[in-house]
Order: C-alpha cells, then structure tokens, then sequence
C-alpha cells in the first residue's frame, strides 16, 4: 500500500485565527511517489458555476525545479498555483504530494494578520531551533546543579550538536541577511506588523518563507514590491534554492535569472524547456512548425478533393473512391486546426516633430521638498541627448519620481536648477495613472486627449489597445490595472511626443504586451527618461544608467545598459572580496593545535579572546543601517567562519584542560 504524504504549509498569513488544517487534500490524492515528483495533478479541471478556467492539466513538480508560469492576465495561473498550494479545491482532477511535503505559498497580496513585530514574526520560522535553545538552557541551569552528572554532560553535547547542525547559531545573521536583502532597514526590525503598508507585510511574508525553508516555493508575482536591488538579491536565493520553486511573474529578466523551465497557460499548459529567451525562441519555432504542418495538409486536402472530384465517375473510380475513405478517416481522426495566437495590442508612438540636440541639461539640481532639512539627492550635471535612453534607478522611496515631477514643473527643485532643449514636447507615463480620470469610460479619456476624432474613429483607435465592445464604456475605475495602463499607453500615442517620461510603464502589462511596448520604444528615435524596475527593458533601451543612492544623498552616473552597470558591480564586488578573503584566511589557519604546555593552553587562551573580539566587530557591523545585500551576506560568511574557528578553539582549550589539569590551576 502507497503511504500517505503529509503537507505542511506556513500559516502565517492567518496567524491571529484559530488553528486550522494547512488545507484539505481528499485522500484518494494523497499519493506518495518517492524521488519522482513533489506534486503531480491529473486531469485538473477547475469552474465557477458555468465558467470553465481550465481543464486537463496534468503537470509535475520535481525537486530542484525552476519553473515560471506565464500567460495572458485572468488565464487561471493564480488560481493554478492555489490549487497546488491547497488553498482552493480544484473542480475536477486531482493533486498528489509526495511523503512530508512543506509548502511555502506567496499570494499576490498577503492577509498577513499579526500582532507581533516584524523580528518576532521572522523569528516564528525558527520555532524549532528556539525550542533546542530554551532546552539547552535549561541543561545548562540543571548541570551547573549537578555538574557531576555525565548523563546531563552526554545530553548536553548531543543537543548542542543538533543544535549548531540546524545553524542554530546563524538564526539572527540569516534574519539580518534576509531582511536587509528585501529591503528592510533596521529601524523597522521592530516595527508592529500591523503598521506595516500592503507592500512592506508582502515582503515580511515572503522573508519568513525564505527563512523556513520548505521544499517547495509557491510564489505569485513576487517581485511586485521589490525595488532592482531586492529582486536581484531574491534571484540569487531562489537559484540556491534546495527544494522545487515555481512562480508566477511578470518581470522578464527575473524569469531569464531564475527559471529553467516555463509553463505557458492558455488555458491548457505548454511545457518549454529553458528561460525566458529561450521561451519566446521555442514558441515562434512552434508556432511557426505548426502552420506549416496545418498548411501541408491544407494543401493536401485541396490536392485529394480535386483528384476525388475529377475522378469519382471515370475510370479511376475506384481508385477515387479509395483517397475519398482515407481522406475522411484522416479528416475524422487527424484533422489539424490552425494554429493561433493571441491578439496583440498595436502601438504607434510617432513624435510630431523633432528635438534639438540637447533635450535636458541640469545644473547643481537637487531633489526634495524645501521643507525638508536634506535633499532626497543631488546630482552632478546631467546632459541627456536627443535618441538617447537614460534609466533612473534606486530603492522605493529614494526620489525617482519626484525628479520626474520636477522636470514637469509639479515639483520645485530643492536646489540648483533645469532646462529642457529646443522645440521638446513631453510625453508622461504616471506610474499611479493619476492623469486618468477615474469616472470617465475610454472613449471619454481618448476624446478629452483628441476632440477631433469621432466616435467611431475612437473605437477603431481603442480596439488597437485591445477595448473591443462594452470595454469602452467601463469606468475607469472599474478597470485592471493592465486595462489602464494600456489606456494610458493610448493617449501618450496621440501627444506626438519627443521626449518620452515613463514611470514604471510595464507594471501591469502582459508579457505580450511588454514586448510590443519595448519594441516600439527601441524603434523611438527622439529620447527616453525612463524610471523602471523591469530590468529587461532597461538592458533593451537605456544608453546610460542613473543610480540614486539614498543613504548618500546622491545620484551616479553609468555609461552603457543595466548590463553592463552589472558588470561593473561584479567587479568591484571581486575587488572586496578578495581583501574579505585575506581575512577569512588568517581565521581559518587558526586551526586547532595538540601541545600539552602551559604555553600552548595560554597561546589557546589568546586566540579565543582574538576571536572574540572580531566576532563582536562583525556582529556590529552586521547591526548597522545602510548596508547592501552583497555587504551583508559577506558579513554573514564572515561571521560564519569565525564562529566555527571559535568553537573549535574552545573544544581544543577544553580537551587540553581535561588532558591536563594541572595547566588549569
């Protein structure tokens, strides 16, 4: 008999409410398929009333998977990943878990409902190595009671070992690398959850999964709330990963970072092997083979019905009557259907006249509100050229939109001052849409943008933005947030604008719709102002990259695309390390020496107090504000090391004065 699998699962967006079951999984599902795949699903089907959102799916997880979910927004990939995290029955089918599955599930938003602090709450993901400690110190009074009890000594050294195995010693250091990584300053380590924003609970949601490590990742639009720096550090965990991930996103060069497989729903699943470029390379190659097999046998039905026609009351009669019996075989049986693709949207950004060559000089400008006793930044001069793209990068919060406001004279600067070039007219892209009116419908929006246009020309122009029917009577309000950016996207075409300020223009959009906006912009041969944290559009477009660094105060300035930004980092970071690396080797060559002088236990004595001390400065570091990820997690390493040179040095010192304990006294 197949054993049952048993599926745990982090609880913690409920954490205030009663205890319940993880979910329900029937029993007939509760397969155990050992070293096959963490979950399998049959014929997964899954309705509201008479809707259907998907039917037959039949997929597998296995360990150490990769894998991304794409697909047009409403196509059913959240309702998918809930299904597989036992959040929601399916309608049909089944779901099967291997043996001591721990699933960890990311929603889009997180109900994350908790009266503990942000600490407190990453500290639940460690509730077993917590209950070793309070074990262990509890020995540790028993002991000191009855010190010549070797059973408690033969406890105690048993439970310590489990105890440094489980990293029980790491348990701040990783809270530390984990939060610093998504974002979090140490101010807020201890700031009550409950007066946390949407998007700073979804990222201490998603720091206690990471620190739970479960098997298996489910993660939905994870990098929704992350600024570049979050999301790359996030990538880099996500590889390292033990377990399975699967994930839905909507960030390109996320998906080029992390998967190795995608699944395609449309609504069925399509499996493609590899990552996000070689996705789209595999679907047009697919695409493309499959009109071509559909156009064969188009050509040769049309071949054989006229053979058939010609022939069916002559002399081949028979012969006729032999291709007609196959060809409706083949027709009932084997009949290909055409090949389709989604509807894209149609987008035209054409500029109605030209820039000068200079689009946008600054001299001593500095961003922030006058009544503010700092600057968000300042920056050194910028000069921004005619077809160029510049990026402005840097963490939520640190002033990139509000230099955009500034140029647009919503905003005075600080200090220091702008100007805009020669016959430049502005097009905006407003990250929070606030240019829409939320009462209006589209056809109002488009009319306000261009009173001349009739209508039915309206229409024709919305459809091209995929508004077809009703879709251009919806309030504004009513819509998605694709629907409005895609809006938004519509009237920026008709300002004929040469110099383009986006803010965050992919946030939202499709993954078919975010190619089709990057490919018009690369065709845009005025100039780009553009504030993104989608990275693969940053590396298709901008010639230069402006990096704001808050703790600073300042913005720098790269030559080159994000990748090459990238580049730069890697080697300064190669740099660091190395003089990282010196130190660590004067740590590790502190090994454990045998001598049994008084001078060896003294020398012994000395190293433990260096160590110590070293230990305390790296702890103090790893407390203070404003460190990058990669600082951190150099650190942490650091700290790492040091700690087991230490523990080997107090085993040594111990051994030696048990050996010896005249050397003691």
């Amino acid at each position: 008999m197949i054993p049952k699998s048993e599926v745990q699962q982090d609880d913690t967006d409920n954490h205030t409410e009663p205890k319940q079951p993880a979910f329900h999984i029937p029993n007939s599902n509760m397969l155990y398929f050992p070293a096959v795949a963490f979950v399998s699903t049959s014929q997964l089907t899954k309705s509201y009333g008479n809707v259907d959102v998907f039917s037959d799916i039949s997929i597998s997880i296995p360990h150490r998977a990769r894998i991304a979910i794409v697909g047009a927004n409403g196509i059913g990939k959240s309702t998918l990943l809930r299904i597989i995290a036992g959040r929601e029955e399916p309608s049909g089918g089944t779901v099967s878990y291997t043996k001591n599955l721990k699933i960890g599930f990311l929603p889009q938003e997180a109900e994350y409902h908790s009266t503990q602090t942000l600490w407190g709450e990453c500290l639940n993901a460690f509730n077993e190595i917590q209950f070793m400690e309070k074990m262990l110190t509890d020995l540790e009074h028993q002991m000191a009671l009855r010190s010549d009890d070797p059973a408690f000594m033969k406890k105690y050294a048993g439970l310590r070992d489990r105890f440094e195995t489980a990293e029980g010693y790491q348990v701040e250091t990783q809270i530390k690398q984990t939060l610093t990584g998504l974002g979090f300053t140490a101010d807020e380590y201890n700031a009550p959850m409950d007066q946390l924003s949407g998007g700073q609970k979804t990222r201490a949601f998603l720091a206690k999964l990471l620190l739970s490590k479960p098997n298996l990742l489910l993660l939905d639009e994870p990098t929704n709330h992350l600024d570049i720096q979050a999301v790359a550090w996030l990538e880099d965990q996500l590889k390292d990963q033990d377990g399975a991930v699967v994930v839905i996103s909507h960030d390109r060069y996320f998906i080029d970072q992390v998967a190795t497989n995608v699944w395609e729903m449309s609504p069925s699943i399509e499996t493609f092997h590899g990552n996000y470029t070689a996705y789209l390379k595999q679907r047009t190659e697919r695409y493309e083979r499959r009109l071509r097999e559909y156009q064969d046998q188009q050509e040769f039905i049309e071949k054989e019905t006229d053979f058939i026609h010609r022939n069916i009351a002559g002399q081949n009669t028979r012969q006729a009557q032999g291709r007609r019996k196959r060809l409706e075989r083949m027709l009932d049986e084997a009949r290909l259907t055409p090949p389709t693709q989604a509807r894209p949207m149609t987008l035209r950004l054409n500029p109605a006249s030209r820039s000068g060559e200079l689009v946008l000089t600054t001299q001593g400008l500095q961003i922030g509100y006058k009544a503010s006793t700092k600057p968000l930044f300042g920056s050194p001069d910028l000069v921004l050229r005619r077809t160029e793209c510049a990026a402005l990068i840097g963490p939520n919060g640190s002033g990139k939109t509000s230099f955009l406001k500034t140029l647009l004279g919503n905003l005075n600067p600080y200090d220091g001052s702008f100007s805009l070039g020669t016959n430049v007219r502005v097009g905006y892209f407003a990250q929070a849409h606030e240019d829409l009116d939320p009462a209006k419908t589209p056809l109002e929006e488009i009319e306000s943008a261009q009173p001349k246009m009739l209508p039915a020309e309206i229409r024709k122009y919305l459809a091209k933005y995929l508004y077809t029917g009703d879709d251009v009577f919806k309030q504004v309000s009513n819509l998605s947030g694709g629907e409005r950016s895609r809006l938004v996207l519509a009237k920026l075409g008709l300002m004929g604008a040469n110099f383009l300020m986006l803010d965050e223009p992919t946030n939202h959009l499709d993954l078919e719709s975010q190619d089709i906006l990057q490919s018009v912009l690369k065709e845009f041969e005025e100039t780009i102002l553009l504030i993104s944290h989608d990275r693969y559009l940053i590396d298709a477009l901008a010639t230069q990259v402006w990096i704001i660094n808050p703790e600073e105060h300042s913005l720098t300035i790269h030559k080159g695309n994000y990748s090459d930004y990238r580049s730069k980092l890697a080697i300064e970071k190669e740099g660091k390390n190395s003089q990282e690396q010196n130190k660590k080797a004067t740590v590790k060559h502190r090994t454990p020496r045998k001598n049994s002088s008084r001078y060896a236990l003294s020398k012994i004595e000395n190293d433990i107090s260096e160590l110590e001390k070293e230990l305390r400065i790296v702890a103090t570091r790893l407390e203070m504000t404003g460190l990058d990820p990669g600082e951190v997690a150099r650190l942490g390493e650091t700290y790492n090391d040091i700690t087991i040179a230490l523990d080997a040095m107090i085993s040594e010192w111990e051994t030696l004065s048990h050996e010896q304990p005249e050397l003691n006294g």
